[in-house]
C-alpha cells in the first residue's frame, strides 16, 4: 500500500551540487539584466491594481527571491503578474486592501497545501481552450483599465465591472488630456518600433549595432527613462509616480501584522480561491514555458510549496500576490540563467535601486507606464486564437469563448470554474460518443446463433455516461431474446455505473427467464465486477472465456427446460474465478 511522503527539495540544491565560476558569471549578468526589466512592470503592475508602487517593487524583491530559492524551476522569476492586475483591483474595491493581504496570505497556505499534497501535476493538465480563453480575457480587461491613464480621463474611481468601466470611460471621453496623450501614444509607438528593431537583420554593421541594443536593453527602461526626461525639461503638466503617490520610499519594507479572525476568513473563501488558483496556473504555466526553452523538467510540486510560501510572506510588508511571471522568465532565460542564483540576484538587485535610486522614479509619468502596460496586454493575448476557430471542434470553440467571454464580463473565479464544467461536459460527451455496443451478425460465426440467443461486442468504456446504449438492449416489457451474450474483449473498462447497468439487465433477463452471459472481460472489467460482487450474483460459470463458449452455454441454456449443473465441457473464463 502506497504511503505519503512529504518531499521538499528546492532546485537549487541539485543546482550548487555543479556550480562554479563560470556559472555564476552567467547568473550575474541575467539577474541584473531581469531587475531592469522588472522594475517598471512591478511599478505598473501595482499602480493598475490600484496600490502604490511600491507593493509591486516589495513583491518583485521578496517573493522574487523566495521562490527562486525555494522553487522547483531553474530560471522561473517570481513576482508580481499582470494575470492578478483585474483581479486585485476587483477584490480591493469589495473587500479593502487589508483583506486583499489577509486573502493572499491566505491562498499562500492554500498553494503550499496543493504542493504538499502533489496536486501540482493535476493543474498543469487544466484544458489549453480555458487557459487561452481566461489568458486573452485578462488581456483585455488589462488594456481596458489603462485607457483612463493612458489618455488622462477624469475619472474618480474606476469601477471594476465590465458594463461600468465601458460607461465611465465613454462618460469620461470628453477630459481626454493633450499632454498625457503627447506622452502616452509616442510610448507606446515607441515599444512596438523598439522591439522590432531586435528581429531586423541588415548588412548594415551600424544599423545591426542598433539591433544588437534594442535586445540588451528592455523598451520598457528606455520608455521611462525618455519619458521622464521629456517631464522634467518641459515641465509637462501631467500625472507622475511623484505627484500622484509622493514617490517611492527609499528603504526597506516595514514589516506589519494585518487584523486577522476566523469570521474574516469566511468572507474572503472566494478571493482566497481565485488567487490560489490563478497563482497556481500561472506558475505552472510559465514553468513549463521555461522548460520547454532550456530542455528541462520543473518539479511542479515544489514550485508550488515555494509560491505558497511567498504569497505567505508577501502580505506582510505590503506587498501583493505574487507567481511566476512568463516575461521576466525568457528574459532570465535569454541573458544566460544557469541557476536560480539568477532570480535572487535580480530579487538583491532590486534592493539596491529602491535603495539607491527610488527618487529618480518621481518624474515617471503614469501614461508611459499605460503605455507598457498596454503592450504588455497586447502580447499577452493569444488573438491568433480566435483567427484559427473555424479549425477547430465545436466543443473547444465554445469552451475557448465561453471562458473569454465570462472573464470579460463576469470574473476570472467564474470563467475558469464554467469552464472546466464544460470541459467535463464536452470530454464524457466524446468518450461516451466513442463508446458502442454493436449486434453480432449470426452469419459472422462459423457456428450460427441459436434461435431466441442475442451477441453484442462491447467497443470502449462503459461508464456512467455511456449506459445507456446498454440499457436501451433489453425492454423491461419482455424480450424476444431468451440469453444475452456480451462480447468484452474491446471493452478496456468500466466504472460502478457501469456494473449497476449490467446487473439491472441481468436482473431484467432473469424475471424473464433468460440469462445473461459474459465473455472475453479484459482485468480492469473483472475486477470490478468481483469488488462489487456482481461476479458472484451473475454467477462465474456465466463469464467465460471466449463467444464461442459463450454461444455453446447459450445454446444448452435454450434447450434445457432448467439451467443445467456446470458443463464440464464450458469452460469459464479463468480470471474470473481467480485460476
Amino acid at each position: 500500500m502506497a504511503t505519503f511522503r512529504f518531499k521538499f527539495r528546492p532546485a537549487l540544491i541539485d543546482s550548487l551540487a555543479r556550480y562554479d565560476r563560470h556559472l555564476l558569471q552567467r547568473d550575474l549578468i541575467a539577474g541584473v539584466t531581469v531587475s531592469v526589466v522588472a522594475l517598471p512592470l512591478a511599478m505598473a503592475f501595482a499602480i493598475a491594481s490600484g496600490v502604490k508602487p511600491e507593493a509591486g517593487i516589495f513583491t518583485a524583491i521578496i517573493a522574487g527571491f523566495i521562490v527562486s530559492a525555494l522553487g522547483g524551476s531553474r530560471v522561473q522569476i517570481a513576482g508580481p503578474a499582470g494575470a492578478f492586475i483585474v483581479v486585485i483591483y476587483g477584490i480591493i474595491e469589495q473587500y479593502g486592501l487589508a483583506n486583499l493581504l489577509i486573502a493572499t496570505s491566505l491562498a499562500g497556505v492554500l498553494l503550499f497545501l496543493m504542493g504538499m499534497l502533489r496536486i501540482g501535476s493535476v493543474i498543469r493538465y487544466i484544458p489549453v481552450p480555458i487557459v487561452t480563453g481566461f489568458t486573452n480575457g485578462i488581456a483585455v480587461l488589462i488594456g481596458l483599465s489603462q485607457l483612463k491613464e493612458f489618455f488622462g480621463l477624469t475619472i474618480n474611481v474606476m469601477p471594476s465591472d465590465f458594463f461600468e468601466k465601458l460607461q465611465a470611460l465613454t462618460r469620461a471621453a470628453p477630459t481626454v488630456d493633450v499632454a498625457t496623450v503627447l506622452i502616452a501614444v509616442p510610448s507606446l509607438l515607441f515599444m512596438f518600433g523598439w522591439n522590432k528593431l531586435t528581429t531586423v537583420v541588415t548588412s548594415n554593421r551600424a544599423a545591426n549595432r542598433w539591433r544588437h541594443l534594442a535586445s540588451a536593453l528592455p523598451a520598457s527602461v528606455v520608455v521611462l527613462i525618455i519619458s521622464a526626461l521629456a517631464v522634467w525639461i518641459f515641465s509637462m503638466p501631467v500625472q507622475t509616480i511623484g505627484s500622484r503617490f509622493g514617490g517611492i520610499p527609499q528603504g526597506l519594507p516595514q514589516f506589519v501584522l494585518p487584523e486577522f479572525s476566523w469570521q474574516l476568513v469566511k468572507h474572503l473563501f472566494a478571493p482566497t480561491l481565485t488567487i490560489a488558483l490563478l497563482g497556481a496556473i500561472e506558475s505552472l504555466l510559465c514553468a513549463r514555458i521555461a522548460d520547454n526553452l532550456i530542455n528541462d523538467r520543473h518539479n511542479p510540486n515544489q514550485e508550488l510549496m515555494a509560491q505558497g510560501i511567498a504569497n505567505i510572506v508577501v502580505p506582510f510588508f505590503g506587498g501583493l500576490p505574487a507567481t511566476g511571471t512568463i516575461a521576466r522568465t525568457v528574459t532570465n532565460i535569454r541573458s544566460g540563467a544557469a541557476s536560480p542564483i539568477a532570480g535572487m540576484v535580480h530579487a538583491f538587485s532590486l534592493l539596491v535601486v529602491i535603495v539607491i535610486a527610488a527618487p529618480l522614479a518621481d518624474n515617471v509619468p503614469l501614461g508611459a507606464l499605460a503605455a507598457i502596460l498596454l503592450y504588455v496586454a497586447w502580447n499577452m493575448g493569444e488573438w491568433h486564437e480566435f483567427v484559427r476557430l473555424k479549425q477547430l471542434s465545436t466543443s473547444t470553440r465554445v469552451l475557448m469563448l465561453a471562458t473569454f467571454l465570462l472573464t470579460v464580463i463576469v470574473d476570472l473565479s467564474t470563467a475558469v470554474q464554467v469552464g472546466l464544467v464544460l470541459a467535463c461536459v464536452a470530454f464524457i460527451y466524446r468518450i461516451s460518443s466513442l463508446t458502442s455496443i454493436e449486434a453480432i451478425a449470426s452469419d459472422s460465426l462459423s457456428h450460427p446463433l441459436p434461435a431466441g440467443v442475442a451477441a453484442y461486442s462491447m467497443f470502449g468504456s462503459l461508464f456512467f455516461g455511456a449506459v445507456g446504449k446498454l440499457e436501451s438492449l433489453i425492454e423491461p416489457s419482455g424480450s424476444e431474446h431468451k440469453v444475452l451474450i456480451l462480447e468484452l474483449h474491446q471493452l478496456i473498462s468500466i466504472d460502478v455505473t457501469g456494473i449497476d447497468a449490467l446487473d439491472s439487465v441481468r436482473k431484467t433477463l432473469e424475471r424473464q427467464g433468460g440469462q445473461l452471459l459474459l465473455c472475453g472481460a479484459n482485468q480492469q472489467p473483472l475486477d470490478q465486477m468481483k469488488r462489487t460482487g456482481f461476479l458472484l450474483r451473475l454467477g462465474e460459470r456465466n463469464c467465460l472465456h471466449s463467444l464461442p463458449a459463450a454461444i455453446e452455454r447459450a445454446s444448452i441454456f435454450i434447450h434445457a427446460d432448467t439451467e443445467p449443473e456446470a458443463d464440464p465441457n464450458v469452460k469459464p473464463n479463468p480470471a474470473a474465478v481467480g485460476l
